[in-house]
């Protein structure tokens, strides 16, 4: 297990970065690869955490990471799926998978790039916004079909939700403990506990604060169709969201993979990275 970088505070205007030490000790930008799985069921937050992963990849710091991104890895939770994939279109080209529409072949493309890393000795760093049941299932098939890869050491797994943990079909949240390095990080829904804060109640702030046309137009979509599906149908109701904020705790994975524990909440990352 890594050690949590010390909590930093930065002024207004500055720009939050950790140490490059504490960032190779974690991801190696070289050779490893970044899976950012989406349960996208029943919480919409998925959508606004897909528009600031894609944010932060566009970043010139963490432009040249490889990446992956899959969509509905949910677990057992019930509810309605909130349909992401025209975001996803936007956000990631052609760069990810579709685990809703059919499983076991998204199983099978995922494996396929992951194993191309392995072998030119990058390690796998998932990052589940939501539940680890997809984890699960891909790091079995890569055990089953490569006994000689270490899983312990080379897929390390990020989950910050206890609630995302409950959802998590028992058996594959052990397997996933004992196959893989797993890492529980402090809730992304806080501030000031260890990891970012990352909703918030009535943010409109974004909008003058993204900078990039691109990069504007994905969170436009990503707001509207939270709006669209916030609550509708049975789906949860996330309360920041209906009251004109953003919720993308789910992000907090991924700042905890690269070393940016220290962006305090919402309003730090746009400073940082909004521009």
């Amino acid at each position: 297990m890594f050690l949590l970088i010390t909590l930093l505070h930065y002024s207004c205007g500055s720009t939050a970065q950790a140490p490059k030490s504490d960032i190779e000790e974690r991801f190696n930008q070289d050779k490893d690869l970044l899976l950012a799985n989406f349960d996208c069921k029943t919480d919409v937050d998925d959508l606004h955490s897909v528009a600031a992963f894609a944010t932060l990849m566009a970043h010139p710091d963490y432009s040249g990471i490889q990446y992956h991104a899959v969509a509905g890895t949910y677990g057992t939770q019930s509810g309605l799926y909130v349909p992401p994939n025209v975001l996803f279109q936007l956000a990631f080209g052609d760069n990810w998978t579709d685990a809703h529409a059919n499983r076991p072949i998204a199983l099978l493309k995922v494996k396929d790039r992951v194993s191309k890393i392995l072998d030119s000795g990058g390690n796998i760093w998932i990052a589940d916004a939501g539940q680890s049941d997809f984890s699960a299932l891909l790091i079995k098939s890569i055990e089953q079909e490569r006994p000689d890869i270490q899983t312990k050491v080379r897929f390390q797994v990020v989950q910050h939700s206890k609630w995302n943990e409950s959802h998590t079909s028992k058996e594959h949240l052990e397997y996933v403990k004992k196959n893989s390095s797993y890492h529980k990080i402090p809730d992304g829904n806080a501030v000031d506990n260890g990891t970012p804060g990352f909703r918030t109640y009535n943010y409109p702030y974004w909008r003058t604060e993204v900078k990039d046309k691109k990069i504007r137009k994905l969170w436009e979509l990503a707001v509207s169709l939270g709006d669209q599906y916030n609550g509708k149908e049975g789906r949860y109701n996330n309360k920041a969201i209906a009251n004109g904020g953003l919720d993308f705790s789910d992000l907090s994975e991924t700042c905890f993979i690269l070393g940016l524990e220290h962006i305090k909440d919402t309003a730090e990352f746009f400073e940082s990275y909004g521009q």
